[in-house]
């Protein structure tokens, strides 16, 4: 498999069978300078954490153009409907869904979820989530989503062993760099880290540098892949 990522929070995922997208946060991207319906092309799964801007980003016009299932918590996916997305598949905390060669389970993640409408008004998007996917051929990937540490982490890899952690850590909007590399410490048996949501808003920390400090002698398993480069999962 390969996987891709965009910047901020969004990757691409490809198995050969089915092309999952996360969070495809494209346009508005700082970190993002391709074209967006090269990068999206060929799209099966869009896969939301919840309804910020910055994470829902370009996922209408993607299932528009590519006919994708949109993945996401019941009150998400039924707004989208309204926007236009025609195939949605409603889920929620706990909930595992099957696709043909990977299935998807969404966890807790401590963080906010809504949109501002363009009346000023904020519209409620259900609970924040992180985003299990065990893929048929064994692998696994866990994106946090935008989330602070918490002490059930230590379940999610009792009940998921995920081999891949996608790893918020640019602090101000999630936990910072010395709290993600705690959790990835204690709670986790990660054979490959992926540092996310760092660099892209002025408020964020501009590099995942303290994140690869704080990991310490375990900084090995820190991946900065490059943005928009494919690299092998």
């Amino acid at each position: 498999m390969k996987m891709t990522y965009f910047g901020h929070s969004a990757f691409r995922i490809d198995t050969g069978r089915s092309v999952i997208l996360i969070d495809p946060f494209l346009t508005g991207n700082p970190h993002f300078h391709g074209d967006v319906a090269e990068a999206t092309k060929g799209t099966t799964h869009i896969l939301l954490t919840h309804g910020h801007f910055d994470h829902v980003g370009d996922t209408v016009d993607i299932a528009q153009r590519n006919g994708a299932k949109v993945v996401g918590t019941f009150e998400l996916v039924q707004w989208l409907g309204k926007k236009g997305v025609a195939s949605i598949e409603p889920a929620n905390t706990g909930g595992t869904i099957k696709f043909d060669d990977f299935s998807v389970t969404l966890t807790q993640a401590f963080h906010s979820s809504g949109s501002v409408e363009e009346d000023g008004t904020v519209t409620y998007l259900g609970m924040p989530n992180g985003i299990v996917i065990h893929f048929d051929d064994g692998g696994s990937v866990y994106h946090m989503g935008d989330t602070d540490i918490f002490g059930d982490m230590a379940l999610i890899e009792e009940l998921h062993q995920p081999k891949i952690g996608l790893v918020p850590c640019g602090d101000r909007l999630t936990m910072g760099a010395a709290v993600a590399a705690l959790a990835c410490r204690r709670y986790f048996n990660f054979q490959t880290i992926v540092p996310l949501h760092w660099g892209t808003l002025p408020i964020l920390d501009a590099n995942p540098n303290k994140f690869i400090e704080a990991m310490e002698g375990e900084a090995s398993r820190v991946l900065v892949p490059k943005i928009g480069e494919a690299f092998e999962i």
